[in-house]
């Protein structure tokens, strides 16, 4: 089929996003193509609204409008337990679960040696300072059941236990090699209950 070239530009651009290949990428820009010009409209706006307005929670890491963010502001949760995640994603799908009632750590990543992620590439030290800053009484870990997930649990459990604190790592009612965010709420759920001392 011949491309116009700003049908080829879009195609471009989908392509580059995870888990969009060419074919994806040309079915989604001819679906834009089909549709309302207010649709389209309406997606660019959101997008460039999503860069203009989202940042990171300045406690929590978190991704937000507001700083800080509703979990680190909301009375309702308890401010003594901490769950330490590895990305924002990780956090939504905590949070879909409804069962936790903490607050939130993301690191914004795992420890990677090979990939050249070490522990000031993350969100490790404004954690010990916010631990240092405020009582808490558990920190649940809840980095990926993966090779990084668990060399980063492991690090942060030898910097917290000295602190006095109890440290818990989440059960591995998940899959070994998956990720938070994709799994269901359930599995979420039994992980997150099965919770252990590090």
């Amino acid at each position: 089929m011949a491309q116009t070239p700003s049908l080829a530009r879009l195609i471009e651009q989908l392509t580059r996003l995870p888990g969009i290949g060419e074919k994806t990428a040309s079915r989604l820009a001819l679906h834009i193509l089909r549709a309302e010009a207010d649709y389209a409209r309406a997606l660019a706006s959101a997008i460039v609204a999503v860069k203009e307005e989202t940042r990171l929670c300045s406690r929590c890491f978190a991704l937000t409008e507001a700083d800080p963010c509703a979990i680190c502001t909301d009375p309702e949760r308890s401010a003594d337990v901490i769950c330490v995640v590895e990305e924002p994603a990780d956090l939504l799908a905590i949070e879909r679960v409804r069962e936790f009632r903490g607050r939130y750590h993301v690191l914004h990543g795992a420890l990677a040696p090979l990939d050249g992620i070490g522990p000031d590439d993350l969100k490790i030290q404004p954690l010990l300072v916010r631990l240092r800053e405020q009582p808490v009484r558990e920190v649940i870990l809840a980095t990926n059941p993966t090779a990084e997930g668990e060399a980063t649990a492991l690090y942060l459990a030898r910097l917290l236990k000295p602190l006095g604190l109890r440290v818990t790592r989440i059960a591995h009612g998940l899959p070994v090699g998956g990720d938070l965010e994709y799994a269901d709420a359930m599995t979420v759920g039994r992980a997150l209950e099965g919770r252990r001392e590090m």
